[in-house]
């Protein structure tokens, strides 16, 4: 019998950049619409047979791989009485008792062979409402902050559908995924928040960069 409490892959989903139409006819180029599969070797840039389209905001060390919640798709079934397909956020991995209220900045994970580092949480884009034809989603996730998180690859190997999930270490600073996209998205000017966020040493470099930013202007008085 499974442990409530045990981290388990209810799906696992890798892609490379296509074309989707969406709207009225239009077009677009990503990476978005992840495939299942059973295996995929994790290397330090993300999944084998992995991708994305936009370079800017995708990506890089630092977003090799997507983890999103499994308990949030009954959430948004819910509240918009729809039935979300798999991998409906172009996460790789859908993932049991790992919230992003539990789950902080720096945490670390052993994913099959790999072991991962939790960087930032996921900063959801247009591509989301796109994909769905869910406007109001884009909206919803990031009033709840149920966005998912990325991570970056301490350790490259194998992972597998099946493949257990063990917390490795904890970060001593306990920033949590949702308390830092509470900072970021609806706490623009709270000077103890960004502090705080900033505290954790493991966090993304971009995200280091435009908080730093941010604290700068807010306490330089320009």
């Amino acid at each position: 019998m499974r442990n409530l409490e045990e981290r388990v892959i209810k799906n696992f989903a890798i892609g490379l950049p296509e074309k989707m139409t969406y709207g009225n006819g239009e077009e677009m180029e990503t990476a978005i619409r992840k495939k299942q599969v059973r295996e995929a070797f994790l290397r330090k840039e993300g999944f084998r047979g992995d991708g994305v389209a936009d370079l800017k905001f995708h990506g890089g060390p630092d977003r090799a791989v997507c983890l999103y919640p499994y308990e949030h798709y009954a959430y948004w079934n819910d509240q918009f009485d729809t039935e979300l397909p798999s991998a409906a956020f172009g996460e790789n991995l859908t993932v049991t008792n790992m919230l992003e209220r539990d789950i902080c900045i720096g945490d670390i994970f052993q994913i099959g062979e790999a072991v991962v580092q939790v960087t930032q949480g996921r900063v959801p884009c247009n591509t989301i409402d796109r994909r769905l034809e869910m406007k109001p989603l884009l909206k919803a996730m990031v009033k709840t902050g149920y966005t998912g998180y990325l991570c970056r690859v301490l350790e490259e190997g194998m992972v597998r559908a099946d493949s257990p999930i063990r917390k490795v270490s904890k970060s001593p600073t306990r920033v949590s995924v949702l308390y830092a996209n509470e900072v970021n998205f609806h706490k623009s000017k709270d000077v103890s928040g960004i502090m705080k966020v900033l505290e954790a040493d493991e966090l993304a470099d971009e995200w280091r960069q435009f908080l730093t930013k941010r604290l700068t202007k807010l306490t330089s008085g320009k």
